[in-house]
């Protein structure tokens, strides 16, 4: 569906207000002003594109596509730095960082995935040789078993060390520690890591190719 129709009625009421508003000559109050502020607010986004269609993405999809790649990029080879750091308590601030980075990483793919799911797939595109949608697919389902393979993995195996980490809306901690399994989630997790950067950079690798030699927009869907 389209956002235009979606917000249609509060155009069309808004705009009534308005009117009738200018008929009056009455002194504009704050909420007046609040719902001068709301409408143009609609206007806007009535104009951009928030919702997919079968042609090209919207710009949420296109802010949790972009944000979550950014995110990555900083987030991976500041893992690896992390790694090769002495224990100290500025290795304990960074890591800091790279959790809450990390744990902002695993609420943006779970929002990205559940407005996928109200959302329409761009499908305007075809198939270049046997399979390719079969292999599109299964490298979007990796990419994303991988992220939350890494953000897990690095989740409990701070827990299982007995720390006590922020979720933001909550914090959490177990109740007894286990060094055994955190050593264990902390092999996956690194090993995940691994598995992440040859996804993307087959997906950036599939990109490069779709745009260049097959001359297809399915770059310009997200841009």
């Amino acid at each position: 569906f389209s956002l235009n129709i979606a917000f249609l009625p509060f155009i069309i009421s808004s705009t009534l207000w308005l009117a009738e508003t200018d008929k009056k000559h009455d002194e504009i109050n704050i909420i007046e002003i609040i719902n001068v502020f709301i409408f143009f607010i609609f206007l806007i986004l009535s104009w951009m594109q928030v919702f997919n269609n079968l042609i090209r993405y919207g710009l949420l999809a296109k802010l949790f596509h972009w944000i979550t790649f950014l995110a990555l990029i900083v987030q991976i080879p500041f893992g690896f730095y992390l790694v090769g750091l002495e224990f100290s308590e500025r290795r304990i601030d960074l890591e800091n960082i790279h959790i809450l980075i990390g744990i902002s990483v695993f609420y943006l793919v779970v929002l990205r995935l559940l407005w996928k799911l109200i959302n329409p797939t761009p499908n305007d595109w075809k198939e270049f040789f046997k399979g390719q949608t079969l292999v599109a697919k299964m490298n979007h389902f990796f990419l994303y078993a991988s992220i939350f393979s890494i953000t897990l993995s690095g989740i409990l195996k701070k827990l299982y060390m007995g720390e006590t980490l922020s979720f933001f809306i909550f914090e959490y901690s177990f109740k007894e520690s286990n060094f055994q399994l955190a050593d264990n989630f902390y092999v996956i997790h690194i090993y995940a890591n691994y598995l992440l950067i040859a996804l993307v950079s087959l997906h950036i690798g599939a990109v490069i190719v779709h745009h260049f030699f097959f001359k297809d927009k399915i770059l310009k869907k997200m841009l």
